[in-house]
């Protein structure tokens, strides 16, 4: 969760929707497919979004000190998120599982993806979430994998709840998964968020509204798959990541927006 500046904490819910609605009407078929830098509702994104020119990045000198990947480091079981504690984690179980794609639709092969999320009760396993909802003992929330040839990932993980966060009053986000893909070198990485299907939130959330086309914010929400499904053991969920062209996911330009 992050703290929106201290003067909006007093905005309520239907303010901010005014201000959703507003915005969607002022659209009106332009583009819109990426998120908003600069998008009132999302009050924290007035201080946050960039103001001066891009500062370029020599790639060689960053990946003197970013971290090394390879196939060695990344064990098969990082990928379950369910495993490697003494008990089982709370909630309900799901495969998450999609193709990592070029703007072609070719398969993008052996590239690193990590996930995060919050537990069952909508909690983080860090400092910095002070939500009063319970820690589960046994789930962390993080995870990786590369994909495969065909340009598949797949994780074993436990649903996300929603969970509050400090933008206006009463604000919650809906479900979600951070996804965070590498490229084929550090300064490539690019962070997305995966959403669950029907969730009532949708509406009265400015992360996922500061996409203002309403065909590119259907592209985060993954879709439910009954063949992919585990009988009595987990739901499964199917969900693409286009990285570059017209179809592109939408990606976040600074991190993890909350």
């Amino acid at each position: 969760m992050k703290a929106a500046p201290e003067s909006a904490r007093a905005v309520s819910q239907l303010e901010i929707t005014v201000q959703i609605a507003r915005i969607a009407a002022d659209h009106h078929g332009k583009e819109g497919t990426q998120p908003r830098l600069d998008y009132p509702p999302y009050r924290s994104s007035l201080l946050r979004h960039p103001r001066s020119p891009l500062v370029c990045v020599d790639p060689d000198e960053v990946e003197c000190w970013a971290p090394c990947f390879g196939r060695q480091d990344v064990d098969p079981v990082d990928a379950d998120l369910t495993a490697g504690h003494p008990g089982e984690p709370i909630g309900e179980r799901i495969i998450v599982t999609g193709r990592l794609r070029d703007a072609t639709g070719r398969p993008v092969a052996g590239q690193l993806v990590e996930i995060w999320q919050a537990n069952a009760a909508g909690r983080y396993n860090h400092q910095r979430d002070q939500h009063p909802a319970p820690i589960d003992p046994n789930f962390t929330g993080v995870g990786r994998c590369l994909t495969e040839p065909d340009g598949t990932y797949r994780f074993l993980t436990i649903k996300p709840g929603p969970y509050p966060w400090r933008n206006h009053q009463n604000a919650w986000r809906p479900a979600h998964i951070h996804f965070s893909v590498f490229g084929t070198a550090f300064t490539q990485r690019l962070v997305t968020q995966m959403y669950f299907p029907g969730d009532p939130l949708f509406g009265l959330d400015p992360i996922f509204q500061s996409i203002v086309d309403p065909v590119a914010r259907q592209r985060l929400i993954a879709t439910y798959d009954h063949d992919l499904t585990g009988p009595e053991y987990a739901t499964g969920y199917r969900w693409d990541i286009v990285l570059a062209g017209s179809r592109r996911t939408w990606t976040e330009p600074n991190g993890d927006h909350g």
